[in-house]
């Protein structure tokens, strides 16, 4: 490469030599950042969502191509947030798009050192049997004085800040028509 040429690849030259004296435009740009493009340009589609994160309710704007999530941004057309997410929102495309995360139900019996793959049709029986054994184990229908309870304290809900607004209702009309009481959520504490 000659002087000539690295003095005319050079953005003080191009700025100064240029229509662009302020450096505001064309001449801050090299060859490369003027052929870049946005990432939701190529993707096929946006569904709008809600982040799940916390109970504000941030718009955001979800971009895939080719079946996969390729971006999330807020969405500006939010009356909540106007196109602002916070840095877990931002991150948000990870929940679907890690590699580390779980697709799998897994299982660990008791005592066992291993982890092992279950059907979820079979997790999810052996969930409703033990919610159904410890709820009958711990029924409590009236008190000493014979006042109703219908009640049970052998179970209880600790809900996470990754749920959105309605998996958190649902989930509390849930566990309060099976009797319980300590029905609680990770956002509230």
């Amino acid at each position: 490469m000659g002087l000539k040429t690295f003095i005319q690849g050079w953005p003080v030259y191009r700025q100064l030599t240029g229509t662009d004296p302020l450096g505001r435009g064309a001449a801050a740009q090299s060859p490369r950042s003027a052929g870049l493009t946005a990432r939701t340009e190529t993707a096929d589609g946006m569904a709008r969502s809600v982040c799940p994160y916390c109970a504000v309710g941030c718009g955001q704007r979800v971009f895939h191509s080719g079946g996969q999530v390729t971006q999330i941004e807020g969405d500006p057309d939010s009356p909540i947030s106007r196109g602002r997410l916070c840095p877990k929102g931002s991150a948000s495309k990870s929940l679907v798009t890690s590699p580390l995360r779980q697709t799998k139900v897994r299982y660990r019996r008791p005592y066992a050192t291993e982890w092992e793959d279950l059907d979820l049709d079979v997790a999810l029986d052996m969930i409703a049997d033990r919610i159904l054994a410890a709820r009958a184990e711990t029924w409590e229908d009236v008190d000493e004085q014979g006042r109703p309870l219908n009640r049970t304290l052998g179970i209880s809900s600790l809900g996470g800040a990754t749920l959105d607004n309605e998996e958190n209702y649902l989930i509390k009309k849930l566990f309060t028509a099976m009797g319980a009481l300590q029905i609680e959520n990770q956002a509230r504490i």
